[in-house]
């Protein structure tokens, strides 16, 4: 079954049952089995300085499959190079960022593989050095950000200089690119505490999401509940539930930036790995 398929596949089997009235099945995976380059099929790569005055440049280089798993590398290059889009005049601050120090990755599903509801797993480990920022996210189409709505379903960082695991939505406002989030930050201290070697093993963070509400977990912990009847955009997103619209999915391991904190270059490289990605109906 394409891809095309499957997401219509998706939107048809979503119904008026409640997550928990459901028997799941899994109608669509990718397990990063097949060494090399992940499946330009379903994954978009994204290149260039992207968002939240982030210290990494993103380029397909530094993901990859590998023993089954996604790899995303996070370093510091050996060398600084020229950022291909500086414009030293321009008020954008991707293009005033003169040279490239630190790259990453990040890859996306948009317009090869969305979803309305169901249920979604993902199995992985994540970096926790200083600087780190990894997520998994999932954004709408067809509205400026945030009309179209955003789902974290797991955000990494520091809080305060606190490390913390989110579990975050968030949706549009009156005014442009102000969202209103329903955010939950558990401290990092919450896992290790009952398990000290918590960040060397692989977790499964998942989403049960339904016409009532997005639930988020991790380890079958609930973290956030958001109902779909608070989640309504406000006028520049016409009053509209972006939670109700077919949305696609993000992995990316960022650096620094607006939450990611201070980098350490003694943490670096640092890796995520995603085992797998499922989604059921």
């Amino acid at each position: 079954m394409n891809a095309r398929n499957i997401l219509a596949g998706l939107i048809l089997a979503a119904g008026s049952l409640s997550t928990e009235a459901q028997e799941w099945k899994l109608v669509w995976s990718e397990e990063f089995d097949r060494p090399g380059r992940v499946d330009e099929a379903v994954w978009n790569y994204e290149e260039g300085f992207m968002r939240n005055h982030e210290d990494q440049w993103y380029q397909r280089e530094n993901a990859w499959c590998e023993d089954g798993c996604l790899v995303i590398e996070a370093r510091r290059e050996a060398t600084a190079r020229p950022n291909p889009r500086y414009d030293s005049h321009s008020e954008r601050w991707p293009q005033r960022v003169k040279d490239i120090r630190y790259t990453s990755a990040s890859i996306n599903t948009r317009g090869k593989m969305e979803f309305l509801y169901g249920r979604v797993e993902v199995r992985a480990k994540i970096p926790t050095g200083a600087g780190a920022w990894p997520a998994i996210w999932l954004l709408g189409t067809g509205m400026d950000w945030p009309s179209c709505g955003e789902i974290d379903m797991m955000e990494y960082y520091r809080k305060q200089g606190v490390p913390h695991i989110l579990a975050n939505a968030c949706w549009g406002t009156d005014r442009q690119w102000v969202a209103q989030w329903d955010s939950e930050a558990v401290p990092y201290s919450h896992f290790t505490d009952r398990d000290a070697a918590w960040g060397e093993k692989f977790h499964i963070w998942r989403m049960d999401w339904d016409e009532e509400s997005i639930r988020l977990y991790l380890d079958d912990e609930l973290l956030n509940e958001i109902p779909q009847a608070e989640a309504v955009n406000g006028s520049l997103g016409h009053g509209t539930q972006p939670f109700t619209r077919p949305m696609y999915l993000l992995l990316n391991l960022a650096l620094g930036g607006d939450n990611g904190g201070p980098l350490s270059d003694d943490q670096l490289p640092m890796t995520y790995l995603v085992d797998y990605v499922r989604v059921y109906q």
